[in-house]
Formats: C-alpha cells, sequence, structure tokens
C-alpha cells in the first residue's frame, strides 16, 4: 500500500460510513468484511485512494484477527512440509535426491528414518523458495 499520499479525514469518514467495518463476532460479519477486502483489492494496488488504502488495511486487520481466532493454522513438521510441497510440485525421489548428500541420505529422509540436516533445509528452502525454517 502506498503510505506516502495522506489520507483525507472527511473522505475517510465517508467510506468508514458506508462500510460500516466492526470487530468481528460472526460468520456473516466476517463473510462481509471478506467480501469488502476483495473489492477493494480489485481495484488495484494504484487505483486506491489514501482513504480505500487506509480503509483495506482496517478490514484486512479485522479479518486476520478473526481468522488467526476461529481458522487457527496447524503446525506441520519437517518432514510432512517436505512431502507436501514435494506433492505440489509434483516431484518424486528422483527428482529431489540432488538436494541431499545422496538418494539413501535423501530415501532415509522421506521414510522419516532421518532428520533433514541444516545444509539440506538451506538448499530445500532455496529449491521450494521457501524459508528453511520451514525443514529444521
Amino acid at each position: 500500500m502506498n503510505v506516502e499520499r495522506e489520507a483525507d479525514n472527511k473522505k475517510y469518514a465517508r467510506l468508514l460510513s458506508r462500510a460500516l467495518p466492526t470487530a468481528i463476532t460472526t460468520e456473516a460479519e466476517y463473510t462481509r468484511h471478506r467480501e469488502c477486502v476483495r473489492q477493494l483489492m480489485k481495484k488495484g494496488e494504484k487505483n486506491l485512494s489514501p482513504e480505500e488504502e487506509r480503509l483495506l488495511e482496517l478490514f484486512a486487520v479485522l479479518v486476520e484477527r478473526y481468522e488467526e481466532k476461529h481458522y487457527p493454522v496447524a503446525q506441520v513438521g519437517p518432514l510432512e512440509m517436505l512431502h507436501h510441497l514435494m506433492e505440489a510440485h509434483s516431484l518424486t525421489l528422483k527428482d529431489v535426491w540432488p538436494l541431499f548428500s545422496s538418494k539413501g541420505t535423501a530415501s532415509e529422509v522421506l521414510n522419516g528414518k532421518r532428520e533433514i540436516s541444516k545444509a539440506v533445509a538451506k538448499r530445500l528452502g532455496e529449491y521450494f523458495h521457501v524459508s528453511p525454517a520451514l525443514f529444521i
């Protein structure tokens, strides 16, 4: 979002009075707030007025807070993350073993018999364009 432009408080107040953002306590409010976010994002970041940028940020915070409380993300272990990423990219052992020290090591890791080393975690992170911390 473009924070350099100053929002006009009167215009922002009019937007607020039409949008009526609130602390989200029901699924209906959650759906309405998400729709507001979607409509603002549909305009494109460069096409939002400073007032709309502020409103989008407010709605995003409210939606995020509700989602964190009602839809917590389950913690996934390193091996599960690796299996997920491999499946998402349609990869097999043959595709990823070069990231390990050998085919045997890759097989042991993928079968849960061996931990992912920090060096391999770094290579996996680079390969999948994610944080290596996901594999540690």
